[in-house]
């Protein structure tokens, strides 16, 4: 099955001023979810997360500037070898979210940095 675009996550400096910006852009409700400052929203699209959270560096020194897109795949192990096999590099080996699934980060051969995620059962069921 072909990857799908499941989570898209906004990078801020100032969470909560960027909270107050797509609230009143999109009228998007965010939702505390896991770590001090990280959000969810759930109104951004039928089958689809959204995240606001603090900056942060995938690659050392890369701070993320844009939106951090995440696919959905069926099996990590294979995302990875073929990420490896495509000229791709993994930048965040594979860790497990609790109730969620397994996540890694990869730089694709132009330098964008993209998550892939293999959700567990039941979360977009």
């Amino acid at each position: 099955m072909p990857g799908r675009l499941r989570h898209l996550a906004i990078n801020a400096d100032d969470v909560q001023r960027a909270r107050g910006f797509y609230e009143a852009v999109f009228g998007w409700t965010f939702e505390p979810w896991g770590p001090l400052n990280y959000y969810q929203v759930k109104n951004a699209g039928d089958g689809f997360l959204g995240a606001l959270q603090e900056r942060r560096e995938l690659k050392p020194g890369a701070p993320m500037l844009g939106f951090e897109a995440t696919m959905a795949v069926d099996d990590i192990a294979a995302t990875i070898a073929a990420v490896e096999a495509a000229g791709g590099k993994i930048v965040r080996p594979a860790i497990y979210i609790e109730g969620v699934g397994r996540l890694i980060y990869f730089e694709d051969t132009e330098g964008n940095l993209v998550g892939a995620m293999q959700y567990d059962k039941g979360v977009f069921d």
